[in-house]
């Protein structure tokens, strides 16, 4: 675990719960920063298969205050690392396998810091986040999951 950010909070530049398709690229280049030595982003992407089954299709359905709970872990991420900047969006709706789900994407000075910012805003994120995912599975079989 990181230290305790002593510094100014960083720059939350984009926190948003989409029904549109969203990228690493994009919510990088919303980071960037000329006092960034490091970005690091993450795409947790729709994989077309889930404890050997095929995965046929999937939604993910969110409850009405997800943005403001996504707010409040971004928030939450900035006080805690000494961050120049992030991003995170989670997709909500239907999602063809291969696409993002959840996107973020954090600036800082130096790498260590970048790299375990970017985990713990993903974790807490899938922690924290009342989002639900329906899989549909090849074999007509579905299951709901409360993850991010």
């Amino acid at each position: 675990m990181s230290p305790v950010n002593n510094g100014p909070v960083g720059e939350i530049r984009r926190v948003e719960i989409v029904d549109s398709a969203v990228d690493a690229a994009t919510l990088e280049a919303l980071v960037a920063d000329d006092r960034a030595g490091a970005v690091v982003s993450f795409s947790g992407n729709v994989r077309d298969h889930d404890h050997g089954r095929r995965v046929a299709a999937l939604t993910y359905e969110g409850h009405p205050t997800a943005e403001a709970v996504l707010h409040e872990v971004a928030k939450e991420i900035a006080d805690r690392f000494d961050l120049i900047a992030l991003s995170v969006v989670h997709r909500v709706g239907p999602i063809p396998i291969g696409e993002a789900a959840l996107v973020a994407a954090v600036a800082t000075a130096h790498r260590g810091e970048a790299f375990a910012a970017c985990q713990a805003l993903v974790d807490l994120t899938k922690e924290k986040l009342p989002v639900w995912k329906h899989q549909r599975f090849e074999d007509g079989t579905d299951e709901w999951v409360n993850c991010a």
